[in-house]
């Protein structure tokens, strides 16, 4: 079992419509506490030295990418960006040149506190099963299936919450099933991350490990996301980084 090359990926070739950030930056790029999301994305993988690079897939043309990664040890940043987050992970898969047995850590850009010992247990677990799997929280709110029009929903039903849980990254799997799986579910609308593609296409016959994740590690979408993450950073006093 090949448990030594560990790559990251990060794709970011989006623009986060969104976020609402008003000087028209994507998201990734926007100032949190002193420094733009994506860095503070590239330095959560980087914690782990097991992962031996960490690879920033863009938008060709990317004006912002360059002085935002500056002086980041084990990165690079590569245009090979596509229309959606599917295309733009291929894309970089295949910029990176992996062995099929090569593990990859797949993590969104916008998800900037990534707890070290979330990102260790995920990698502990896959390589302790030799299985690819996600971070992951179960569901602890009452959850409702909406009805109606979109902008005016009402309650259709209660789902029962049992068993359910809210995906988060980072998601690894071998490059060779996670590349295998992307491209046989290529444009199909169910795919929103690597582990549906996965679960989509039984390229291993096993389905992905739910290792359990952080609430630090929310996704930022929407303006409030933001003031939640800026608000744990005031919180706690932390430095700007350079």
């Amino acid at each position: 079992m090949n448990t030594e090359s560990l790559i990251a990926l990060v794709p970011a070739a989006g623009v986060g419509a969104r976020a609402g950030i008003p000087d028209g930056r994507p998201k990734q790029y926007r100032d949190l506490g002193g420094e733009p999301m994506l860095r503070r994305t590239v330095r959560a993988l980087l914690a782990d030295p097991r992962i031996l690079q960490v690879r920033v897939a863009v938008a060709a043309g990317d004006p912002w990418v360059e002085s935002a990664l500056a002086g980041l040890p084990r990165t690079v940043w590569r245009p090979c960006g596509g229309p959606t987050r599917a295309e733009t992970v291929r894309a970089a898969l295949q910029d990176a040149g992996l062995a099929d047995d090569a593990w990859v850590l797949v993590h969104d850009a916008a998800r900037p506190g990534l707890p070290a010992d979330a990102l260790g247990r995920l990698i502990d677990a896959c390589h302790a099963h030799d299985q690819g799997g996600l971070l992951a929280l179960p569901v602890a709110d009452t959850v409702k299936q909406a009805g109606g029009a979109v902008d005016v929903p009402w309650v259709a039903r209660t789902l029962p919450r049992d068993g359910l849980w809210l995906a988060q990254t980072p998601q690894m799997f071998r490059a060779g099933e996670l590349r295998a799986a992307l491209a046989a579910c290529a444009g199909d609308p169910r795919v929103t991350d690597e582990a549906s593609a996965v679960e989509l296409a039984g390229v291993s016959g096993r389905a992905p490990l739910l290792v359990r994740g952080a609430r630090a590690n929310d996704k930022l979408t929407w303006p409030e996301d933001f003031a939640w993450f800026e608000g744990r950073l005031a919180a706690r006093c932390e430095p700007p980084r350079p």
